[in-house]
Order: structure tokens, then C-alpha cells, then sequence
């Protein structure tokens, strides 16, 4: 983040830098012709002649650009930026004229020269619109290139994110006392429940081929990943008494295109059970996942007791924002999460890539 931040400030330093040059011009040019004394009032007219690009290019470069360009709103932005170069200059060509006008009046040689003193441009208005077209494509250039730039560092602080998930993940999530504690509900199950004791050894061996193989990758079939999830909540199942009310809704036909990133909902769901079950009072956890138009909605609901605070999903919390804001921008993903007095829910929603 630190290196965006830089990049940030040395392409707001550029362009510092080209308008000090462009507004010192007049000065030193000034300075050159008349090697005594600096001509202010030629220096004036020179700074007025520019003042119109400069709005131009603030606008361009503060809004149009960052809002519209780099949000891929191609027309949008080709559309405002021609009307923004007409309409400034349109309003320099009224003033102009309004001028021009009520000097004619007076029809001296001062008048004329006062017009060519006070005039904002000794172009045409096309050749202005012309530039200011010029200077708004380098500025778009400019900022492409910077955001080339920031896009490559993001990707490079993605893959050493995801690296780190899946470590925190294997350190956190499948650690030992998890293993400990399915192990021994399974060592119980073999005298019981023979075939539910061999069921829950096939769901645990899924479980660990998919961290261990899959979750690797930068995209996993939105499939998987809740096939994994499902294999997570069965084991789950066998600590918990008939008390414990889990339910959960996914869709069965998914496209194998559908991708998301892996091991993002688990948090959630592993952090239902942490916090929201207890062992001598009626608890639930509701999962709920949907596909529609290029989204997936996760909703992870589950019951809270004595009023105590649930502080967030766990420890994976930061680290899926970050990877969240990585992964889809900021604008690109929802994640709300809301306490109640008796329910904890967390509602995602993120777009479905295609690996």
C-alpha cells in the first residue's frame, strides 16, 4: 500500500512539475525579450491564455479521468471530455465576443489594443478544442500508464495475500485441534455408526486434498468451493447434539466456469460455529448461497447467547477484507456484517470470475 501511495504522489508530483514549467515560460520568456525587466502585463496575457487548458486539465484529471476512464466507462468519459473542452472553450469564445463588442463601440486604437490585451486566445476556437484535446490525451496516457503501474503492484501484493491466507489458513482453520477433535468424534463413531465412521474419514480426506492441492490456485470453481464447505459443516455435524438446528441452501448446477477465489467463505462459516452454538441451549446456523447475473451471495446466519459480543469472523476477518479489496476494488464487493441481540449475520456478495 505503501508503494501505491508513492506512485500516487510522484504522478500528482509530475504534473506539478509540467504546469510550473508551462506557467514559468511566460515569465522567462519575458525576462529573455526585455533582459532588464520582467514585462508583466505580456506575462498576464500569457498566464489568461493558459488559465483554460488549466481548468480544463483539473477537471479532466481530478474527475473525469479517475470516476469515468479508470472505471472503464469508455463512452461516458469520451462524452463528457469533449463536452468539458467545447463548453469551456464556448464560454471563452462568449466572452470574446461580448468583449469584442463593446470595445468596438469606443472604435479607438486603444480599444483594439486593450481587445488583444484582454483576449484569452489568438487561436481559433477548433485549434483551441484541438489542444485541448492534445493535453487531455496526454493526461489520459499519463494516468494509464501510473495505473498500469499500480495494477501490477496489486497483483504482486495478491499472489503474496493469497500465499498468506492459505498459510493462516492451514495454521488456524485445519490445525491440529480441529484434527484432534474430528478424530476422536470419529474414533467414537466406529463402535456406533461403522459406516458414518468411514463416511466422516472420506469427508475429512476430501477436506485436506482440497487445502492441500487446490487452494493454491488464484481461482477455484465455485463448485469446489462448496463441496469443500459442505464437507466442513458434515464433520462439524458430528460434534454437535440434535440441538444444534443446521441448515443450508446452495445451488447444485452451477457452470464449472463460475470461479471464485478460494477459501474466502470459510471464515465466515467456521466462524458461525466458533461463536454460535452452544452445548445446553437451542442454536442454528443458516448458510445460504445464491448465483445470479455474475454475483454470488453468501449468507451466513447463526444464533448468539447471553447478549455476548461476537468480535468479527475470527481471525481471518482482516485478511479477507484485504483480499476482498485486492481481489474486486473497492467499489466491486459488498460485505456486511450486523449484530443483533439473539442473531449474528454476515452478508457477501462478490462478482464470479471466470479461470
Amino acid at each position: 500500500m505503501r508503494v501505491l501511495r508513492k506512485q500516487a504522489i510522484g504522478e500528482n508530483l509530475l504534473y506539478l512539475m509540467v504546469w510550473a514549467a508551462i506557467i514559468l515560460v511566460p515569465v522567462l520568456n519575458s525576462q529573455m525579450m526585455s533582459e532588464l525587466h520582467i514585462n508583466l502585463e505580456n506575462v498576464l496575457i500569457a498566464w489568461r491564455q493558459i488559465a483554460p487548458y488549466l481548468v480544463i486539465f483539473i477537471i479532466h484529471n481530478y474527475l473525469l479521468a479517475p470516476r469515468l476512464m479508470l472505471r472503464r466507462h469508455y463512452k461516458a468519459y469520451v462524452l463528457c471530455d469533449i463536452a468539458l473542452i467545447i463548453l469551456v472553450f464556448w464560454i471563452v469564445y462568449l466572452y470574446e465576443e461580448r468583449l469584442s463588442d463593446h470595445l468596438a463601440l469606443q472604435g479607438t486604437p486603444e480599444a483594439v489594443d486593450a481587445y488583444r490585451k484582454a483576449s484569452f486566445s489568438n487561436l481559433e476556437i477548433y485549434w483551441n478544442v484541438v489542444l485541448g484535446f492534445f493535453m487531455t490525451g496526454a493526461n489520459t496516457g499519463i494516468k494509464l500508464i501510473y495505473q498500469s503501474m499500480r495494477d501490477e503492484q496489486k497483483m504482486e501484493e495478491l499472489k503474496r495475500q493469497n500465499l498468506q491466507a492459505e498459510m493462516d489458513y492451514l495454521k488456524y482453520q485445519i490445525n491440529p485441534h480441529f484434527f484432534m477433535n474430528t478424530l476422536n468424534n470419529i474414533h467414537a463413531l466406529i463402535d456406533i455408526d461403522t459406516e458414518c465412521a468411514k463416511s466422516a474419514v472420506i469427508e475429512l480426506s476430501k477436506m485436506m486434498r482440497y487445502v492441500l492441492y487446490d487452494s493454491g490456485r488464484e481461482l477455484i470453481p465455485l463448485n469446489k468451493d462448496l463441496q469443500f464447505l459442505q464437507n466442513y459443516i458434515e464433520l462439524m455435524r458430528i460434534r454437535y447434539t440434535d440441538t444444534v438446528d443446521i441448515r443450508v441452501e446452495y445451488p447444485h448446477d452451477l457452470p464449472e466456469q463460475v470461479s471464485i477465489p478460494p477459501l474466502l467463505l470459510i471464515v465466515f462459516v467456521e466462524n458461525a460455529f466458533k461463536h454460535g452454538i452452544s452445548y445446553n441451549r437451542p442454536s442454528f446456523i443458516r448458510l445460504t448461497v445464491a448465483y445470479t447475473e455474475g454475483r454470488v451471495r453468501c449468507t451466513v446466519v447463526n444464533s448468539r447467547h447471553g447478549g455476548a459480543r461476537q468480535h468479527g469472523p475470527g481471525i481471518g476477518l482482516e485478511n479477507v477484507r484485504k483480499r476482498l479489496a485486492l481481489i474486486y476494488g473497492d467499489e466491486n464487493y459488498s460485505l456486511d456484517i450486523r449484530e443483533e441481540e439473539d442473531t449474528y449475520t454476515v452478508n457477501l456478495i462478490i462478482p464470479t470470475l471466470h479461470a
